[in-house]
């Protein structure tokens, strides 16, 4: 049977974390795009073998592991470098997120995926039942993120720069959160879309 799926995604420091694990909290299970994006570049993975054929094996730490740091490096001012790292490792974390949302049992499954928008939204996804993004203003996502991560403002500009914009994300978006407001406001929120969400999986 098809599952009934949404699609969470929001800008970095918008709260999205906290918004899977109010629908966790309610029994919904979420599978996580950045734990399956380790997972499949873990040793004796595929994706590893792939990863190291094509940047060498000193992207590899002494145990084995990858080694996030130096492939970073080795692909932050390269974009066929990026490129090619994403092609390795894109298409195995959609299809492994495509089997965990089939494999839920909860009445509808949530799939965390940070750059939905910059990976294709529903083009990539067509199986989505909807897509929730969790959306602030780009100074509230600015003052969050030096808070959170204690970096400078230029840093913060950077990262947030290099994301999706906000249009791109409401652009593709059936359902918002606007994560302004208190905790209690969130929660109210997601409340509210779990209720909705479960009606519509149902009918």
């Amino acid at each position: 049977m098809q599952p009934y799926v949404i699609g969470l995604t929001g800008g970095i420091a918008c709260g999205k974390s906290e918004v899977a694990r109010q629908f966790e909290a309610r029994g919904i299970e979420v599978v996580d795009a950045d734990v399956i994006a380790r997972e499949v570049v873990a040793p004796g993975t595929p994706g590893l073998a792939a990863v190291v054929a094509r940047f060498g094996a000193d992207v590899l730490q002494p145990d084995g592991q990858l080694d996030r740091a130096a492939l970073r490096r080795r692909v932050f001012d390269a974009p066929d470098a990026r490129a090619a790292l994403e092609a390795i490792v894109h298409p195995l974390v959609r299809s492994t997120i495509e089997q965990r949302c089939r494999e839920a049992t909860s009445p509808y499954v949530v799939a965390a995926i940070p750059l939905l928008a910059e990976g294709g939204g529903r083009a990539s996804y067509p199986y989505f039942s909807r897509i929730l993004v969790v959306d602030v203003p780009v100074e509230v996502q600015h003052e969050r993120l030096i808070a959170r991560d204690g970096i400078d403002g230029a840093l913060a500009d950077r990262m947030i720069a290099a994301q999706a914009t906000r249009a791109q994300r409401l652009a593709i978006a059936d359902d918002v959160v606007v994560n302004t407001g208190t905790r209690e406001a969130l929660t109210n929120q997601a409340h509210a879309l779990h209720e909705r969400y479960q009606r519509l999986a149902t009918g």
